[in-house]
């Protein structure tokens, strides 16, 4: 489309527009007819085209504008993860080591296996948070919001401080505890022979000693 059709265009549509409030079917015509005989059948159907679609400028295709997909944004679950990775969680955890008398790098193993530093973290059991508390536990623990990185991980460093004590120590026995209760653990005289703790214990009591 040259300049001097597009002036064109542009003044009938002006002409068109103050001349009535409310265009009628032939004035509407009208202005078609004069259009079409201004531009080429290109170019009038590319005038027709849905913004969504392509559009050929100076003889090149080019994407309409539009806002960016969803799939441009990083799944919400990674920010979640790379908000808790920035530092902030690591002062929490030595804080909470210093507090309850814990090694810092247990309370950092069981986050990592419990939440993968998830503070947003949910299991289907109802557990929440980067250390994964039941609602009762977390209350017991003092914890108003277990989504709050500082409040979990708190509360869960001294519910771990409570079965290390009961366990004297003994950090298998407190990890089996954390993950399939201190009853489970009583009552089996030991790690519960339920696969689930046994890798539990495992997998977390390797990334402390590693």
């Amino acid at each position: 489309m040259n300049v001097d059709k597009l002036k064109a265009m542009l003044e009938l549509r002006a002409f068109q527009n103050f001349n009535t409030s409310a265009p009628s079917t032939n004035n509407s015509n009208m202005f078609q007819d004069i259009l079409n005989e201004i531009l080429t059948d290109e170019e009038v159907s590319a005038l027709s085209m849905p913004v969504s679609m392509p559009m050929p400028v100076n003889g090149k295709t080019v994407s309409s504008f539009s806002l960016p997909s969803s799939s441009s944004t990083p799944p919400l679950s990674l920010l979640k993860n790379e908000a808790a990775k920035d530092g902030k969680i690591d002062d929490i955890i030595e804080r909470a080591s210093q507090l309850y008398q814990i090694p810092a790098k247990l309370i950092r193993s069981v986050v990592q296996h419990e939440s993968n530093f998830n503070p947003n973290a949910v299991s289907r059991s109802g557990a929440t948070g980067l250390m994964q508390l039941m609602p009762a536990t977390a209350r017991s623990m003092g914890a108003e919001n277990v989504f709050d990185p500082e409040q979990n991980i708190l509360a869960g460093s001294k519910y771990l401080r409570e079965l290390m004590d009961k366990y004297d120590g003994n950090i298998g026995l407190t990890l089996a505890a954390y993950n399939a209760g201190p009853g489970n653990v009583d009552k089996f005289g030991g790690i519960p022979p339920f696969k689930e703790t046994m890798n539990y214990v495992k997998k977390v009591t390797s990334t402390f000693n590693a």
